[in-house]
């Protein structure tokens, strides 16, 4: 029987997402084990260098699920973002097939970023419960809202750099440089209440801000997450998102024939 566009497109997705599970993993020896040791390692440095003082300025507040809250969305945007860049050049032998297409590429990577990235967060969650860290989700929906604008968002980047990246090879080695900013300015190792609301305008533009806030607002006892807001989130989400359907859509046919 013939398939629909969107089966076709469903089983194109399925392919790359294998592909790039083999391709990420399969060469080294610990295999998966490297997607829960990047995090992780990331935080006990961090623990180890903020730890102490951290507890003295939000007591009552657990430090490390405050930053794994932090640490976990920045991951999946920085990811998902910038492993978009070369995705033309790293798939363009699957091109030839018909049913493949460059958007394909950049779901399958989104899909597989945020599968690794939930199963690290729920184990290092557990984890830090049994070591005896007080947290309550107490809102999941908004957590859950909160991650699947983020997933949308860094599509939507994601298709920006692409086509950005199709057409000057040369950014793919200077767009993640400007992505690292982001880490000191996205709130991920500080909370927002503790800049003077004089700087705040300057930073709340920045989406990660009320991603990283809203996150630890749905798991923190006792957090307010002031000054953000989800509709916020989800107008800029709306925003990059159609600015990405748009450049894509006006150079597909160039990435193909590229």
């Amino acid at each position: 029987m013939a398939r629909n566009g969107f089966e076709v497109q469903k089983a194109a997705i399925s392919a790359l997402f294998l592909r790039e599970l083999k391709t990420r993993f399969g060469k080294y020896q610990l295999g998966y084990f490297w997607a829960f040791l990047e995090p992780a390692a990331h935080m006990i440095i961090m623990l180890s260098i903020f730890g102490f003082i951290m507890h003295r300025t939000m007591p009552g507040i657990s430090f490390p699920v405050f930053l794994l809250n932090g640490i976990i969305p920045y991951f999946i945007f920085s990811n998902i973002s910038t492993r978009s860049i070369n995705a033309i050049e790293a798939n363009q032998g699957l091109f030839n097939y018909r049913p493949v297409k460059p958007i394909d590429t950049i779901i399958a990577r989104a899909i597989l970023e945020t599968a690794i990235y939930t199963v690290v967060y729920i184990i290092l969650m557990v984890v830090i419960a049994l070591l005896g860290e007080d947290y309550t989700v107490s809102n999941i929906i908004k957590l859950f809202a909160t991650w699947v604008l983020l997933v949308v968002m860094s599509c939507g980047m994601g298709m920006i750099f692409m086509v950005v990246g199709d057409m000057f090879p040369e950014t793919e080695k200077f767009l993640p440089i400007f992505l690292k900013p982001l880490y000191f300015i996205s709130c991920i190792m500080f909370p927002l209440h503790s800049i003077p609301k004089d700087y705040w305008p300057y930073l709340l533009w920045n989406p990660i801000v009320h991603i990283v806030e809203l996150s630890r607002e749905s798991v923190v006892v006792g957090y307010e997450a002031e000054g953000v807001s989800i509709t916020y989130l989800f107008m800029s989400t709306l925003v990059v998102l159609f600015t990405g359907l748009i450049l894509y859509r006006s150079r597909e046919k160039a990435m193909l024939t590229s």
